[in-house]
């Protein structure tokens, strides 16, 4: 047994960086460039100092031994890990905020015409109501000269119907070829015979709407000719299955905040932003310069941005909520997704783009992709071995990390504690212990795969649609994810008590550092109950009801009275107040931009009514420009710890 006295000078850095935290960052302004340079340089500096002890003092001396195997595989790994958050230390440590930018430059056309804008709307295997919500959306962008295409690949007639009633131009092609980029390039095809061809061409997938004035925004950037692309975040009106499943949508924000918040203003900073398809805009003069879309990766919308680099364009990123979509809804289908995010990336790092090959990138740009290698490549496989490593000293008696409790506490402590400060106070506090590691933990077998595939065989795998909508309204259990998650929590109890129930006892004793080992072992056993919680799938809405309340006016048996809207969906309605009603009643809600819309009381409450809305085509079309266009982020966009803890007790009390 230790006592903590015995450990007073091991303390003293991580007692300066907890005092630094607590007593100089509450008085600096978030975002000034010094502090944040000044507190990731620190990190690095840590990280290097924890790996220099980490390789001098905790791993075995090589030898032809299961001991070196496993301390110097584990050191190797994480040293990937250190060098790839290094890199991020880097990029982090600038940033960039074009905002400005695009309010000098609005308009910049102007006395001239108006650029010409196609907005491109691929699809494949979504559902009506989704491209519904799109087209709609699509349709009422605010830019005078715009044409909404919707390119079609599974030849469905009845989206053919949906176009001509809607007021948007339908496409489709004979085949399937290189699946979205095809697609894509298929309808370049048919834009390049028009009399008047696009200047600027905008991307969005089928489930992603536009704001009004996404294109306003985004055509202010391209005022300098050399910018070839615009790619704006993606934010999303329906938590992810982290964010639902364990019942914290409305406290801790989706998954990619920080990636599209700060990870991709930074490296815009370095001039290293990269397209993430959907969401973006382009010149039409410099795709036709790079051939159109390229073909050789899952993942077309980074390629492009290399191949632009290589003609002369940039990619710019303005960070501003223009479009709101759909976030993966099932947990294989959000794994999935990230799983072909991967693939994508080890086929450029293997193909003619990727950063040893002989093409024109720049240093920056080759860096920029060595960064994103090893982000795939390391973090991942990384948090699979940290949930085994235990499982060996419990079992086998093999002390992968031997690292006594004062070394912990004297190197790891003050780095990861440096780090999680650092990137805390840069995001806004976007960076949860144990949350963050369960989207690793999640994704980790699926990602490791795609690293492998994908380096070893780069060509010919298929491009994998993640499938969004579809009927939500019963429990699923994710029995693929669940079980060896399942299986390992329960190596891990059970490694607790190997030794005693079994009497076996190693030779090779961790000393003081089995408890670092016991502290590892619980923190797993949390990441995994966690973790196993998100693969139980609780119902969802089946229509999301998006609304600020605002006022409404109910007309019913010639009076018109004043109401709160609380609630609108393009089926239904929730208000408070107005006139005296009884289920069944008819009724007509008058709702602002949308007009008197027939409806009939489904339900009375003492709070209110719910009305079960008839709105005719046109009244539904208004009803999603309503709900989906509206300047503003949708979603959660900060985290709230208070109301965390609220959403995941009550998620633990219906389990």
């Amino acid at each position: 047994m230790f006592l903590l006295g015995d450990y007073a000078a091991a303390f003293a850095p991580t007692a300066l960086a907890i005092g630094l935290a607590l007593v100089v960052l509450p008085f600096c302004r978030r975002g000034d460039p010094l502090v944040r340079a000044a507190l990731l340089a620190a990190a690095f500096l840590l990280s290097v100092r924890y790996m220099a002890w980490r390789f001098s003092e905790t791993v075995p001396p090589l030898g032809f031994t299961i001991d070196a195997f496993a301390g110097w595989s584990f050191a190797l790994l994480e040293a990937g890990t250190v060098a790839s958050s290094s890199l991020a230390f880097l990029f982090l440590s600038r940033t960039r905020d074009r905002a400005p930018e695009a309010d000098r430059h609005a308009g910049w056309w102007r006395p001239g015409r108006a650029p010409v804008v196609d907005i491109l709307i691929a699809t494949y295997n979504e559902e009506e109501a989704i491209l519904e919500r799109t087209i709609v959306g699509a349709l009422a962008v605010r830019h005078p000269d715009t044409r909404v295409w919707v390119l079609d690949d599974a030849r469905r007639p009845w989206l053919r119907h949906l176009c001509a009633r809607l007021g948007a131009r339908y496409l489709t092609r004979a085949d399937n070829a290189h699946a979205k980029a095809g697609n894509i390039n298929a309808a370049f095809g048919v834009l390049r015979t028009l009399e008047a061809p696009p200047d600027f061409v905008a991307v969005l997938d089928a489930d992603f709407v536009p704001h009004r004035d996404f294109l306003d925004r985004a055509l202010a950037l391209f005022h300098d000719p050399s910018v070839g692309l615009v790619q704006t975040p993606q934010h999303f009106f329906n938590p992810d299955p982290i964010q639902h499943n364990l019942g914290i949508g409305r406290a801790y924000p989706d998954e990619q905040r920080f990636f599209f918040d700060h990870i991709q203003p930074a490296r815009d900073a370095w001039g290293l932003a990269f397209c993430c398809g959907t969401s973006s805009v382009m010149r039409w003069s410099a795709l036709e310069a790079i051939g159109g879309f390229p073909v050789g990766s899952v993942t077309e919308d980074y390629l492009i941005t290399l191949r632009l680099r290589e003609e002369g364009y940039s990619t710019a990123y303005l960070n501003e909520p223009l479009t709101e979509g759909l976030a993966p809804e099932g947990l294989g289908e959000y794994i999935t997704q990230r799983g072909r995010w991967c693939l994508g990336l080890m086929q450029i790092i293997r193909g003619p783009m990727g950063p040893f090959a002989r093409n024109r990138l720049r240093l920056a740009d080759r860096v920029g992709l060595v960064d994103s290698f090893l982000y795939w490549a390391t973090t991942y496989p990384f948090r699979l071995a940290c949930l085994v490593t235990p499982l060996a000293y419990w079992f086998f008696g093999v002390t992968v990390v031997n690292a006594p409790v004062a070394g912990v506490i004297e190197y790891f402590v003050p780095y990861m504690l440096t780090v999680l400060v650092a990137l805390n106070w840069i995001s806004g506090g976007l960076v949860v212990p144990i949350l963050n590691d369960v989207s690793q933990v999640l994704g980790a077998k699926e990602i490791t795969k795609a690293v492998a595939l994908g380096l070893a065989k780069p060509r010919g795998h298929k491009f994998k649609v993640t499938a969004k909508g579809g009927d939500r309204d019963r429990v699923v259990v994710q029995w693929p994810l669940l079980k060896p998650l399942l299986a390992l929590f329960a190596l891990t109890v059970a490694g607790l008590f190997f030794s005693p129930l079994t009497g076996v006892v190693f030779d090779r004793d961790a000393g003081d550092g089995k408890w670092v080992i016991l502290f590892w072992t619980f923190y797993n056993l949390a990441v995994l109950a966690v973790a196993m919680a998100v693969c139980v799938e609780p119902p969802r809405a089946s229509d999301a009801a998006r609304l600020r309340p605002e006022r409404a006016v109910v007309h019913a048996e010639g009076a018109a009275v004043p109401a709160w809207m609380m609630r609108l969906t393009p089926a239904d309605a929730w208000l408070r107040g107005g006139p005296l009603l009884r289920p069944g009643q008819e009724c007509e809600v008058e709702i602002d931009a949308v007009g008197r819309v027939p409806a009939e009381v489904a339900r009375v409450e003492a709070g209110g009514f719910a009305a079960a809305l008839r709105p005719e085509p046109a009244q539904r079309a208004a009803i999603l420009a309503k709900l989906h266009t509206r300047e503003g982020a949708s979603g959660t966009v900060r985290t709230a710890p208070g109301g965390m803890v609220a959403g995941l007790l009550a998620r633990a009390s219906r389990s």
